[in-house]
């Protein structure tokens, strides 16, 4: 792709649904590039609409809201940051050829709802998933968890960052479960994945890029693995590189070669593993950059927000570690607008340490408003810093 100038006739645009703090980072990414950037979320002054060329406000959810701001624009590529997106209106979009959508448009479609992506996994690739049965109802779930045996995962069939996900350990908590998955969903489809679970010693994610080579053909290439500690589904650390055996990561770049490769297209993908010993499954896939890649701000040579932006615009990648690091996350801490922060020097104090305050206008005692970046000679030091930095940061009413 040839890249024109900004603001001009020969402008290559690029169009983010989705404004959050990672498709912040993928537009400032873009915009180092010299391509016109243009913003589209849910609410006003989001993270990426900040930084933007032009920023909408539009419910993705509506097709005919999403086409009509997608024919206004005339973008060259159309990039999803959220799974809550009227893909049905992508696939039409791209069948007409009214644009590219990254990575491709079925891309989107498979895996902004779990049952797509799980099903293509499980059953076409025959890749090793934990257990599972999809439930429409109480007592569906109820049955589902019967017949994989307590304790097991309630998740929504389309949420993310793991809203709406619960631990179920018996029969009582199936009514909670189910009315949580109701609310945290990005959309409520009144159907949940029952999950059994699997005995495994650490999740990673795999960030997997495919991009063109110098031949002009699509390339796989990997991130060193992200290891990430989750609480209540949600992520909450992440550190590069987390030590596995030989044969795990074969089979773990064996398994995200297989999924990425059927999806297609061009860009950086978010590939969940669960690994114990050699043995590795499929958890799920983001065909974007992921929430716990953040920690690539600063390990790699190439952030994941950068891998993506080049990956998308046909351009060489460089998947290089510079060096051990961690990420920690900052929450809201509380239900208030137009916050401050303190502590921030303090957080800063800390050998080897960076920061990304979002400017989300909104807090949520649960919200992620920042980030702790960590670099070390381990990556123990690392998170040891990175939380640190992290607790040191106090939201604060104004």
């Amino acid at each position: 792709m040839r890249l024109g100038t900004p603001l001009s006739p020969t402008a290559t645009r690029v169009m983010l649904l989705g404004a959050g703090e990672l498709g912040k980072e993928v537009i400032i990414a873009l915009q180092r590039l010299g391509v016109e950037v243009i913003a589209v979320d849910r609410y006003e002054n989001a993270p990426g609409h900040q930084v933007a060329h032009r920023a909408h406000v539009v419910d993705m959810s509506d097709g005919a809201a999403l086409r009509a701001v997608i024919e206004a624009e005339k973008p060259h590529l159309v990039v999803p940051e959220i799974e809550a997106i009227a893909t049905e209106t992508l696939l039409e979009i791209e069948s007409a050829g009214l644009t590219e959508v990254i990575p491709t448009a079925r891309a989107a479609h498979l895996t902004m709802n779990r049952e797509g992506i799980r099903r293509l996994a499980a059953e076409i690739l025959n890749l090793p998933t934990s257990p599972y049965v999809f439930a429409d109802s109480l007592a569906e779930m109820s049955a589902a968890a019967d017949q994989l045996g307590y304790p097991v995962i309630v998740k929504p069939v389309m949420s993310s960052s793991g809203k709406g996900q619960s631990w179920v350990k018996g029969v009582s908590e199936l009514q909670a479960a189910w009315e949580y998955a109701a609310r945290g969903g990005r959309v409520d489809r009144g159907r949940v994945i029952v999950e059994g679970v699997i005995d495994f010693d650490y999740e990673i994610t795999l960030l997997t890029v495919r991009s063109r080579g110098v031949s002009g053909e699509v390339e796989t290439h990997f991130c060193d693995p992200i290891g990430h500690l989750q609480v209540e589904g949600d992520y909450v650390e992440s550190w590069q590189p987390q030590p596995m055996s030989a044969v795990a990561l074969k089979r773990a770049q064996e398994i995200a070669t297989a999924v990425t490769g059927n999806l297609g297209g061009r860009g950086i993908f978010g590939v969940e593993l669960f690994v114990k010993d050699d043995m590795v499954w499929f958890s799920e896939v983001s065909p974007r950059p992921h929430d716990t890649g953040m920690v690539t701000m600063a390990t790699q040579r190439l952030n994941e927000f950068e891998l993506h932006a080049r990956a998308i615009l046909g351009l060489p990648v460089n998947v290089g570690l510079r060096e051990p690091g961690a990420s920690a996350v900052v929450y809201g801490s509380m239900e208030a607008t137009a916050i401050a922060f303190d502590g921030v020097a303090d957080a800063l104090a800390i050998p080897g340490t960076e920061l990304r305050l979002f400017g989300k206008p909104e807090a949520f005692i649960r919200r992620r408003m920042g980030v702790a970046l960590a670099t070390a000679d381990t990556t123990d030091i690392a998170r040891s810093r990175a939380r640190a930095a992290a607790a040191y940061i106090k939201p604060v009413r104004v």
